[in-house]
């Protein structure tokens, strides 16, 4: 729970919108719930919580995110349980990944358990809102940015936590095509790809750009070095499956985001005695197997994108095919995903989080 000092205020809206939303068609992203929650930082430490009625946030012109780019954010989701419980999956994790980012960009960081129950009373509040349509959930989004209204390159003395909430469809509605990147980075080592910044994102969209234009959905990101090695995807990690291992880059590198639902897959998958390898995975090794017929299977795996099979990767010249059939291992771990998310199979590994 939170400290005593950090009780959070309810200001419940006047008007509820959500007899206005069409809960059978959903798009990603567009439609917002009620409230949202607002926490500030200045004199050295966070201000009481409020959750208000969803609105513009008003903003200096000189606010040094704008500026100076110290901008993170996280991505979970919650699930409505035929019951009608709502379960938030593994908000742990996002909250460690966000402290992590948060120290990265110089930022003040919130204590995790402090963040969970933050996100956990948004949903509450907001808990009508949860979609009970299969497939579809509630999407929850933290972030926090610099506030100072200063014009100089400093860290700034005061911060602006928010947290709002999105009932959500599917990200992808078909099978995703990927284009492997060899001239354009993402992150370099000794940078901040490990952080979950908006600055990221933002270099990331002219090279994916070109690569929507000539039919690819998102850009699977090389090593800056020398574009030998496999890293993530643009909105999820990646995983193959090659002679029957799931194999995947490590993340020992700083140039990878540690992701969420990745890191489930390979815990599901070592459960079920499925072998997995976590290593260096060569653009060479992707394309060669692909053509031999060694690998049956790649997906992304991503909070928005749940489990993503692909089934075109772009690679140079060339476009290499992936049946769409026999994927039974990540058929497996997103139906089980699935299940779990909206309570129909036991937690055992203790992931969901009972709001």
């Amino acid at each position: 729970m939170l400290p005593e000092t950090l009780s959070i205020k309810v200001t419940p809206t006047a008007h509820s919108r959500i007899g206005e939303v069409d809960f059978d068609n959903l798009p990603f992203g567009r439609i917002f719930s009620d409230h949202m929650l607002v926490m500030d930082y200045k004199d050295g430490e966070w201000q009481q919580p409020e959750i208000m009625a969803f609105g513009n946030l008003s903003l200096h012109p000189a606010t040094s995110a704008i500026h100076y780019g110290q901008s993170i954010f996280e991505g979970m989701k919650a699930n409505k349980t035929e019951d009608g419980e709502i379960l938030i999956f593994r908000p742990e994790m996002n909250a460690h990944r966000f402290k992590e980012s948060c120290e990265r960009m110089c930022m003040p960081t919130i204590p995790e358990e402090v963040f969970i129950e933050l996100v956990r009373k948004t949903v509450e509040v907001d808990k009508d809102w949860v979609p009970s349509k299969d497939g579809d959930s509630l999407y929850i989004r933290p972030f926090m940015f610099a506030t100072d209204d200063f014009i100089g390159i400093k860290p700034s003395e005061t911060y602006k936590f928010v947290i709002f909430t999105c009932p959500v469809g599917a990200y992808y509605s078909e099978p995703v095509n990927v284009k492997i990147e060899e001239f354009y980075t993402r992150a370099s080592e000794g940078g901040v790809g490990r952080a979950k910044t908006a600055g990221n994102y933002g270099a990331a969209l002219f090279p994916a750009k070109q690569g929507q234009l000539k039919g690819f959905h998102q850009l699977v990101w090389t090593d800056s070095k020398e574009h030998k090695y496999i890293e993530e995807s643009g909105t999820m990690n990646i995983v193959f499956v090659i002679n029957g291992v799931l194999v995947t880059p490590s993340e020992d590198t700083d140039t990878i985001l540690r992701g969420v639902t990745k890191r489930s897959v390979i815990e599901i998958a070592q459960s079920w005695g499925i072998p997995v390898e976590e290593r260096k995975v060569s653009v060479e090794e992707v394309v060669n197997a692909i053509k031999d017929g060694s690998m049956t299977d790649a997906f992304g795996a991503g909070t928005a994108a749940t489990i993503a099979p692909i089934v075109k990767i772009g690679f140079r010249d060339e476009v290499l095919n992936l049946p769409l059939e026999g994927r039974e291992i990540s058929t497996k771990i997103k139906n089980y995903l699935d299940d779990l998310k909206a309570g129909k199979v036991e937690d055992t590994h203790g992931w969901c989080l009972h709001v």
